[in-house]
């Protein structure tokens, strides 16, 4: 499967202000995630976590453009150019996926945005225990997924709350 990379500016340009992290909206938690409203993609509903290395996660929907993404932050990339793509792979629990991620910067923090318009995709991630990313054959971050179904849930919850 490959994952198609997300670059609609409204969300380039949200992600990449200071206040963004501001403009999310708490809409309640489940398995030790945050499940959180977004108003710059349409009050899209996310969830969000931190991880032992540092690593914070993002997994939501864009209602705007009806799809779905994976943002993953970490002050130790430092070396991530904002706008700049890199090839990604997911590994979840041994399932690959290829695809394409785009540099961001949240806070001063770098990151990644990868976007997927599978429903298949979200629920592969719910259902499994890790997921390890992986940039020219070197692992980046790999992380526990406990909870990620609980969370997943309650944002569809969410995203059904919000009329969109």
């Amino acid at each position: 499967m490959t994952l198609r990379l997300l670059l609609p500016a409204l969300v380039f340009a949200a992600f990449t202000l200071p206040a963004t992290a501001q403009n999310l909206v708490k809409w309640g938690e489940a398995g030790g995630w945050d499940v959180l409203v977004d108003p710059s993609v349409g009050n899209g509903c996310l969830i969000a976590s931190e991880f032992e290395d540092g690593s914070v996660v993002r997994v939501g929907i864009d209602a705007e453009k009806d799809e779905g993404y994976v943002m993953a932050f970490n002050a130790a990339w430092g070396d991530i150019v904002e706008g700049e793509t890199y090839p990604i792979s997911f590994d979840l629990d041994g399932e690959e996926y290829e695809g394409e991620a785009l540099g961001v910067w949240l806070d001063n923090t770098p990151g990644i945005e990868i976007a997927f318009d599978s429903e298949e995709f979200i629920m592969d991630l719910a259902l499994k225990n890790t997921m390890t990313l992986s940039h020219d054959g070197e692992v980046v971050m790999a992380i526990d997924l406990s909870g990620s179904f609980a969370g997943l849930e309650q944002a569809i919850a969410c995203q059904e709350a919000q009329g969109n």
